[in-house]
């Protein structure tokens, strides 16, 4: 499930909406807002992909999420580790806390969270 950066675009305005129609879709679209056939098109691709699906209202149809943010994001989190870092999630968060310019807090709010994740799988 591979999205254009157009579509990754629409499909965070459909999951904030969680349910939109093409109006509340155009609604939510910064300035310049794209044309609504374009959108239209868009949303016709990502429902080909899988990504999203809709109610029929009418002659209106109401889109929803096929997949979660999380779920995507994960998929495409793990392609990453998987061709930069030889599938080693470890290597992964080393380069992302030495390369990643966090800042000190951040780091130590990095430290707790790992810690809470520790705890959980030790039980």
């Amino acid at each position: 499930m591979e999205l254009s950066k157009t579509e990754e675009q629409l499909m965070e305005i459909i999951w904030k909406c969680k349910t939109a129609f093409l109006r509340d879709i155009m609604e939510r679209y910064p300035d310049p807002k794209p044309a609504s056939t374009t959108v239209a098109t868009l949303l016709k691709r990502m429902q080909d992909k899988g990504t999203v699906a809709y109610h029929l209202f009418g002659n209106s149809r109401q889109y929803y999420p096929l997949v979660s943010k999380a779920d995507y994001f994960n998929k495409h989190l793990n392609e990453i580790v998987k061709n930069f870092f030889g599938n080693s999630m470890l290597q992964y968060a080393s380069f992302f806390t030495t390369a990643g310019n966090l800042s000190a807090k951040e780091l130590d709010e990095l430290k707790k969270i790992v810690e809470q994740e520790i705890k959980k799988r030790e039980k």
